[in-house]
């Protein structure tokens, strides 16, 4: 099996390509300098020199309040250059590995998400996600689409970096305490999809580390396990206006992950002590 990851660079596709390694798989990560995701000719001419038999596709335009005013780039690369990926995997007979989000979904109510819900995203990020998923959908028949949330690792900036840094520098953090669901290691999220990619189990997936809390209590573990003594405050969502509207319900139900026999992320606080480990 000979594996292409895109998006290098980031925090999931650096994880994948660590974790594709570890068990000796031949795989290749390539990012921006590679070839151009919004590009046609580009994409199909890098990817059928390559002859991969499996695409994970982690790049993204993720620049959620961005996208708002920004919107012809974020269509570019996140439906544009995902339609071109899933043809020229058609073209190879190659599986996709197609990386999503919550955001395709209307966050509200506080049941988890199952992966058939419908879709209703609510900002344009949401919305070039889900066209996305619905570009792999109708062009292949062999892929993986796989939503996930809240994500942290060591390439690249997120929130537990961002609370790390503040909780140096400051008395007190004010997080919303409104939003709700579960943080994501890249290198367990990455472990699953190298365990995923072995397998013909296709389909769509929901894939967070387990149980669910708010940005506010999730800041609270992070100060524990960072071993700083900033106090966090409760906010409102309503005292930090964003371009984009953020859900407040983005829990995903992983039933699915067992039922298809993988085995669920380890709990989000046991994935934050690891990954504290790791950034030191």
């Amino acid at each position: 099996m000979k594996v292409l990851v895109t998006g290098f660079k980031g925090q999931l596709g650096y994880d994948v390509v660590k974790h594709l390694n570890q068990r000796r798989v031949a795989c290749r990560g390539v990012d921006i300098d590679d070839f151009d995701l919004t590009q046609a000719e580009s994409v199909h001419a890098y990817i059928k020199a390559y002859a991969p038999d499996v695409v994970v596709h982690c790049a993204a335009y993720t620049a959620v309040d961005r996208a708002e005013e920004d919107q012809d780039t974020c269509y570019a690369v996140n439906v544009n250059g995902t339609k071109y990926i899933a043809q020229a995997c058609r073209e190879l007979d190659a599986t996709m590995v197609y990386i999503s989000t919550d955001y395709v979904f209307d966050g509200e109510g506080d049941r988890p998400y199952q992966p058939d819900d419908q879709k209703d995203p609510k900002g344009y990020y949401g919305l070039t996600k889900s066209l996305g998923e619905d570009q792999v959908t109708s062009i292949l028949s062999r892929y993986f689409i796989i939503r996930t949330a809240w994500v942290f690792g060591k390439n690249g900036n997120n929130f537990v970096k961002t609370m790390l840094r503040l909780g140096s520098e400051r008395d007190v953090l004010r997080v919303v305490a409104d939003q709700y669901g579960s943080p994501t290691y890249t290198d367990d999220l990455a472990r699953l999809i190298c365990d995923m990619i072995e397998t013909d189990k296709y389909g769509t997936y929901h894939a967070t580390n387990e149980g669910f809390c708010n940005w506010y209590e999730f800041a609270i573990e992070i100060m524990k396990a960072g071993g700083l003594s900033a106090k966090v405050e409760p906010v409102s969502s309503l005292e930090y206006p964003t371009k984009a509207v953020r859900p407040k319900n983005s829990r995903l139900s992983k039933d699915k992950i067992e039922a298809q026999g993988f085995s669920r992320l380890p709990t989000w606080q046991d994935a934050l002590t690891r990954y504290i480990e790791e950034l030191r």
